[in-house]
């Protein structure tokens, strides 16, 4: 075949076939699925699921976004996504394990809201924390947190005895029990856990005090996933540049900076050694960093 006919063929059979086969691709509906929240109530997903929309959208490609069948917590849904299996994407906090398991899009999606910490007690207990000056004087009181959190290596790594439970639930009864005198809880967590009706009565905010350490929460994706990685990623970059994910943000979690007072709290500071090298902390267009009046290293 002479390379006239070759052209030919070309623009006859091979184009259109290749035509064909990227616009079906193009027009390929992307499924997503993600874990399901504990209740209907638990309202910590909505920005997490927002950003994510926010992100497909900006990306114009055609998908789905629905929740697991079945409740996974955040250990369980972790374990899924590396296996593969019921959902394939997750945000959480990282560290060197978890990004070594899974495939971290290194966009912290709460601007490292996740490392700012104020604390659940119980009516019992609160008034113990408004005579704390120190970190010495908070580590005396013992905070509860998740086995498999990073949360949890980080307060052990920094002197605290941490009260461990399976799963957020019972870390409610052990504090509720007393067994536990706190439990740190993200700032973007911890308003539409007190709204939601589910934490017991005796379960309140403490107002005085609060923990930072560098951090970040990122949507992960299986390892054999970098396309859905490239997919999410070039939606948030494109959120970033036009100020939408700014916009998102801030209408989210403006009035709980409000509720919350940061400015008047006292500040402590901890290291965290579990946080991975690759963590953009000098991109400042990501973070957000609310200032404290007293900040205590």
């Amino acid at each position: 075949m002479d390379f006239g006919q070759s052209l030919k063929y070309f623009f006859r059979i091979l184009l259109p076939l290749w035509l064909l086969m990227a616009g079906q691709v193009h027009a390929a509906l992307w499924s997503i699925t993600y874990p399901r929240p504990i209740s209907e109530n638990d309202m910590r997903t909505e920005y997490p699921v927002a950003l994510l929309t926010l992100a497909l959208e900006k990306t114009g490609v055609k998908y789905s976004l629905l929740p697991s069948e079945r409740i996974l917590l955040q250990g369980k849904a972790l374990r899924r996504l590396k296996e593969n299996r019921e959902v394939n994407v997750v945000w959480s906090m990282t560290d060197v394990q978890r990004e070594k398991d899974l495939l971290p899009i290194r966009i912290p999606i709460a601007k490292g809201l996740i490392g700012w910490r104020v604390f659940l007690s119980t009516k019992g207990q609160v008034d113990n924390f408004g005579q704390i000056t120190s970190k010495s004087g908070l580590r005396a009181q013992t905070p509860v947190q998740g086995e498999e959190w990073p949360d949890t290596k980080i307060l052990q790594a920094n002197g605290f005895n941490v009260f461990t439970v399976p799963d957020y639930l019972d870390a409610i009864e052990i504090l509720q029990s007393q067994q536990a005198s706190f439990f740190p809880r993200s700032v973007i967590e911890v308003i539409s856990e007190l709204e939601s009706g589910g934490l017991p009565a005796d379960i309140v905010l403490e107002k005085h005090l609060a923990l930072y350490y560098p951090t970040a929460m990122y949507f992960f994706v299986n390892r054999g996933n970098p396309t859905l990685a490239r997919l999410i990623r070039t939606g948030l970059e494109r959120a970033i540049e036009d100020g939408s994910f700014d916009a998102l943000f801030d209408s989210s979690y403006q009035e709980t900076f409000k509720q919350l007072d940061l400015d008047n709290r006292k500040i402590f500071i901890l290291n965290n050694p579990a946080l991975p090298d690759a963590t953009p902390l000098d991109e400042s267009a990501l973070w957000h960093k609310p200032s404290g009046t007293s900040v205590n290293n």
